[in-house]
């Protein structure tokens, strides 16, 4: 088989995700697929031409720029994260307050928080 066919997914802002497919040569790499999608998306062309080795991934996980792809292989461009997950669920813990949410919910009456 001397031709594969790929899937490209780019979400330049939240709830909105632009697919594309495209059709490679076997034995591309990963560099070669972002400069056909650029072609074929050109609208975010500069989105795509800035993405880091970090960024890039395939069915969500990272890859290198140097990867091969397989046929059926769905390549993805991640955007960087706005705010760090950890600190973002202590913020929205301290607003809903610890009895209110998850495993504080149902307690013993009388009980300490947490326990």
């Amino acid at each position: 088989m001397d031709e594969m066919r790929l899937s490209f997914c780019l979400s330049p802002t939240a709830g909105v995700v632009h697919e594309a497919s495209l059709q490679m040569p076997a034995g591309s790499t990963v560099e070669q697929a972002l400069a056909a999608a650029a072609t074929a998306l050109p609208q975010f062309a500069d989105v795509i031409h800035a993405a880091m080795p970090g960024m890039v991934g395939i069915w969500g996980k990272t890859t290198d720029l140097k990867h091969l792809l397989c046929d059926g292989d769905r390549l993805e461009i991640y955007r960087p994260l706005t705010v760090d997950p950890k600190i973002a669920r202590r913020e929205r813990f301290a607003r809903q307050g610890a009895r209110s949410t998850g495993l504080f919910k149902r307690q013993r009456p009388e009980a300490k928080a947490g326990y």
